[in-house]
Formats: C-alpha cells, sequence, structure tokens
C-alpha cells in the first residue's frame, strides 16, 4: 500500500467517525506547567494539540509561565516570570509564586471557558492553580511523566495530592507508564484514560529529504536528536553504538540534531579520544520542525537511545512516520510505541554493542531496512493528530454530558 493510500484510509476512518460534541464549538482554556521559552515535549503536545482545535472551529487560548517571544502565537498568554528546577533529569522552568495564582484565576474567570485542560497538575507550576478554586469550568488533567525510579517527593506528598487533585472530572494520561504513575496520587474516583501525545504523520511522510543528509549502502546516514547534554537522553550511548559502527562501515556519518552541541563534543572526544569518531559527526544544531522532518526522510537509521524518563517516544512516532528505519532502547513507553518491536526495533537499554549490531544489521539488508520502515509507518497512523484529537474531544463530551 502507498503512502497516499494509507493516508486516505486514515482520513477515511477518521470522517467516518462520529462526533462526540455533535457540531458543538468549545472555549478551551489549557493551562501548561512549563515555559514556552525553552522547547519541550509538553510544550510541542500543547501547541499543536491546540492547533488541531482551532482548525476544528473551536476557541482556543493558552496560559503557561515565562515571557511572551516574538514567533509564540497570538493565543498564547505568558505570566511574566518563570523560575528553573531540576525536574525528572531535566530543567523545567516554572512559575507559581507571587502575583500568579491571582493572575491565573483571573485569566480562567475571564475566559468563560467549557473546559479547562491542566497539563502536568501535579507539578508546583500555573497547572496546579486552579485546583483551587472555588468555581471553576469542568477541569481535565493530562499527565506526562513517567520515571525509572519514582520520587521522593511525589511518595512524600500522595496524600496532599490525592486530595488536591479531588476537583479532576477525568484525568487523561499519555501512556501506560504515566498511568502506572500517576494513579498512586489520583483519587479513585476521576476517571482515566489513556491517549497518546500526537504527531502530524502526514508532515513528516510527504517531507523532501535532504541530499546532503542521505547516504548510501556503503556509507549510511545515521541519525540522533535531542538534548546532547541531558544524560537520559542517551548521548553518550549513540557514540559508542557509532564507534562500534565505524569498524563495520567505515564511511558512515551521525547526523546530530538538537542542543548542547559543546557537551556533545565532549562526550565524542571522551568515548574515542583519537578523533576518528569526530570526524564522522556532524552537529546541525536546533532543527525546525520542517527540518526535523526531513532529517528523519533522509537518514538510512534513526537511534532512539534514551536510558530512561521517557513516558511516550514522541521522536520514535516522528521518525516512524517519516518511514525511517527506527532502533530504540527497550524502554517500556518505547516498546509500546515499538509495538514491541514489529514497528522499531529495539535494543537493550545503554547496550551500544547490542545497539551497533541492530543497526550493522538493518544497514546490510536494505529489504528489512524498507520492511520496517513500512511497518512503522503503519504504526505512526494511530499517532496523527486527527484520531487523538477525536479521543480528547470525546472525553470532552462525556465530561460536559
Amino acid at each position: 500500500m502507498s503512502n497516499a493510500d494509507r493516508r486516505d484510509e486514515a482520513d477515511c476512518g477518521a470522517q467516518c467517525q462520529p462526533d462526540p460534541l455533535h457540531g458543538r464549538k468549545l472555549r478551551v482554556g489549557i493551562i501548561s506547567p512549563y515555559s514556552f521559552e525553552t522547547p519541550g515535549g509538553v510544550q510541542f503536545h500543547i501547541r499543536d494539540f491546540a492547533k488541531e482545535l482551532i482548525a476544528r472551529g473551536h476557541e482556543v487560548e493558552v496560559l503557561a509561565p515565562g515571557r511572551r517571544t516574538n514567533d509564540m502565537p497570538l493565543w498564547v498568554q505568558t505570566v511574566g516570570t518563570s523560575f528553573a528546577i531540576p525536574y525528572n533529569g531535566s530543567v523545567s522552568r516554572l512559575s507559581y509564586f507571587g502575583f500568579v495564582g491571582a493572575q491565573l484565576r483571573r485569566w480562567v474567570r475571564q475566559g468563560h471557558f467549557d473546559i479547562v485542560h491542566l497539563h502536568e497538575p501535579e507539578t508546583p507550576s500555573l497547572s496546579h492553580k486552579p485546583l483551587t478554586m472555588v468555581h471553576h469550568p469542568p477541569l481535565i488533567g493530562t499527565f506526562h511523566a513517567a520515571f525509572d525510579v519514582y520520587p521522593f517527593a511525589l511518595r512524600f506528598f500522595h496524600g496532599y495530592l490525592n486530595r488536591y487533585l479531588r476537583p479532576l472530572s477525568h484525568a487523561i494520561c499519555v501512556s501506560d507508564a504515566a498511568r502506572e504513575v500517576a494513579q498512586r496520587y489520583l483519587p479513585g474516583n476521576v476517571p482515566v484514560s489513556v491517549i497518546p501525545n500526537g504527531i502530524d504523520a502526514d508532515q513528516f511522510a510527504q517531507a523532501t529529504p535532504v541530499p546532503a543528509w542521505q547516504g548510501d549502502d556503503e556509507s549510511p546516514t545515521i541519525g540522533f536528536l535531542g538534548r546532547m547534554g541531558e544524560e537520559r537522553k542517551g548521548f553518550a550511548v549513540f557514540c559508542r553504538t557509532a564507534s562500534r559502527i565505524l569498524d563495520r562501515y567505515p564511511q558512515a556519518r551521525f547526523l546530530c540534531a538538537g542542543d548542547g552541541e559543546r557537551e556533545g563534543r565532549s562526550i565524542v572526544n571522551a568515548v574515542d579520544p583519537s578523533g576518528r569518531l569526530m570526524d564522522h559527526m556532524e552537529f546541525l544544531g536546533r532543527i525546525s520542525d520542517e527540518d526535523k522532518a526531513r532529517f528523519y526522510r533522509s537518514l538510512s537509521v534513526y537511534i532512539a537511545p534514551q536510558t530512561g524518563g521517557e513516558s511516550f517516544g514522541i521522536v520514535l512516532a516522528e521518525a516512524m512516520a517519516a518511514g525511517c528505519a527506527v532502533v530504540a532502547s527497550d524502554l517500556p513507553a518505547f516498546v509500546a510505541v515499538a509495538d514491541d518491536g514489529r514497528a522499531a526495533a529495539l535494543f537493550g537499554n545503554g547496550d551500544d554493542r547490542d545497539c551497533a549490531s541492530v543497526v550493522c544489521s538493518l544497514i546490510a539488508d536494505r529489504g528489512a531496512r524498507a520492511s520496517l520502515g513500512e511497518a512503522g509507518q503503519n504504526r505512526a497512523l494511530q499517532y496523527d493528530w486527527s484520531s487523538v484529537v477525536d479521543q480528547v474531544l470525546g472525553v470532552y463530551a462525556e465530561v460536559l454530558s
């Protein structure tokens, strides 16, 4: 089946689904716990979800910590302040203290929303605040976080969160891994649904490859995308894997996209002080959404070497949607997106020898690589925003009824 046929079939499926709101258009307020000044998975999720709602005729406003930047849509408002804290192996910019509570409550009252959708309401940030309001629209909470080791802070605040989250009308978890975390502290009377993160599958499937990023069977191009200085993103595993791949494919090139080039170069030099590996590394920096789709479309193989703290696996879904052969660590969230290895090949978490073996096998077998790319592309259709938003609107309809 061609890409066009797959898209037509998916579009037909979406159109044949009954509208759970029966044509009603909503005013939806979405509250982000994290600043939009620094890119992150939750912020991208909120942005793209809001765009899909607006395209369907709903009115949307988003409130986030931090300051406005020139590239923010007009429907994103900010409270003008934020502070940084380490969270789940990363650094998050939140807003909680001072006048932001009054500012948020005023935003909710003046918005006259049918639904207020809170992301990560368990975190000490903006999305925590509406739960204290006496009068408010129905509150939906989306829970993104998953942990390798359950944090002591959450364990300590179980009782508090159990009481605090009672105003929620419904909880959405982006994966089974996120649900396992959230159900530890969610009140028992709050309904829970698992609805995945979304992607624009068409954008990735139709992207034009970049000739300079393309390789061949003897000189393949192998990609990494993520924050190189953040340990859990697995760049060190990627580098050790790359060093092993060079032993078999000495003309291979490794394309590294994302923030942290300085840290990335330090990791490369630590893995291979001889400089051989560095000669095959190309650092692309932070790339646009359009270039990200072209990046995936250009690669021979994409490696997702994350070592933990992943609740979903959006990078897998995106690369799979582009038809790229994906090799991923066997984190539970990645195994789920990869359909237990049928849509993306898996390797033992942190095991660079295993990863290199899987990658080299795919490079050596063009047919296997193409079959894996096709299976991944078919699997990625279920994460398209057209399907994901239908599921969320079903929750909205249920709550409003």
